[in-house]
């Protein structure tokens, strides 16, 4: 019994601080938040808190921007997260051999994982800019017209969406990758002998053994997706015409620009619960595909 006891005060101790960090930087900002969401707070009179029941929710199911933030942000995740996943997967299957060149590669692929989002944004706003941008001259070349890229309201999200799956599938390469070092080599042999082909191996062998790595990835670059907020914000301000304006941009706007904490405060909460929505259809999802 005293054993018992001692191991359950050593669980405590060891799981005490990692608990008041969670306590300190997730929860106790959730509940200020939820509890902000029903004030008229603007954060230049601190001080002229008034209580407003469900008004910021109402106001934030009015609101257009609200909306269309919400259906911007959707359009990026629905298309980054396969292309993304694409990618990594291609380079993956191009490094899992055996080549002197593999290193280079490796650190060609992945480096633009480590860059700072800001920097690269800085980077394809020069590349993309449609009077002297580099993509502009070279397409000029082969006889395509100058486009508007981020200044275009059809062009813009889709440009955020390549940048963005290309910026990103480093990650997801080596990770891939290290799913395609784990197929035992066995199985790739046994086929052989039994005549199937490279195409069959693919298909049979090597997708299956992939599948809780894939589902991994999915869940992790879905939620990175969500979070989309950077690339706009630099890249073109949430325009032309709020096209690439995203519910985190629009929080912030509202929080930081406008300071009206108050109705931000309540455009979170909405998001939170929209993405706990998400996640459990994503689980039930793929406990179906796992059944």
């Amino acid at each position: 019994m005293k054993s018992n006891k001692k191991e359950m005060l050593a669980a405590i101790a060891f799981l005490a601080p990692g608990l008041i960090v969670i306590l300190i930087t997730v929860v106790g900002p959730l509940l200020y938040t939820f509890y902000y969401s029903f004030l008229d707070y603007n954060m230049l009179r601190p001080n002229a808190k008034t209580f407003i029941g469900v008004e910021n929710y109402v106001n934030a199911f009015k609101d257009e921007l609200v909306s269309k933030s919400i259906l911007n942000t959707f359009y990026f995740v629905i298309f980054v997260v396969p292309l993304q996943t694409l990618l990594g997967f291609i380079f993956a299957l191009l490094i899992n051999r055996s080549f002197k060149e593999t290193i280079f590669f490796k650190v060609a692929f992945f480096s633009p994982t480590i860059m700072s989002l800001a920097v690269i944004s800085a980077l394809w706003m020069i590349i993309l800019n449609p009077s002297n941008g580099l993509l502009n001259s070279m397409i000029g070349k082969i006889g395509i017209a100058p486009q508007q890229f981020l200044f275009s309201t059809k062009q813009a999200m889709p440009s955020i969406i390549l940048i963005s799956a290309w910026q990103g599938c480093g990650t997801q390469m080596l990770i891939l990758l290290a799913g395609l070092k784990n197929i035992p080599p066995q199985l790739y042999e046994a086929s052989s002998i039994d005549g199937a082909s490279k195409w069959q191996q693919f298909l049979y062998i090597t997708i299956p053994n992939l599948k809780n790595t894939f589902y991994f990835i999915f869940i992790t670059i879905t939620i990175q997706a969500f979070k989309l907020i950077v690339q706009p914000m630099i890249m073109t301000n949430g325009g032309p015409l709020n096209s690439t304006k995203t519910i985190l941009f629009y929080i912030f706007e509202n929080g930081f620009r406008f300071r009206n904490v108050g109705y931000a405060s309540a455009i979170s909460v909405l998001f939170i619960i929209m993405v706990v929505i998400i996640s459990i259809i994503q689980q039930k999802v793929s406990k179906n595909l796992n059944d």
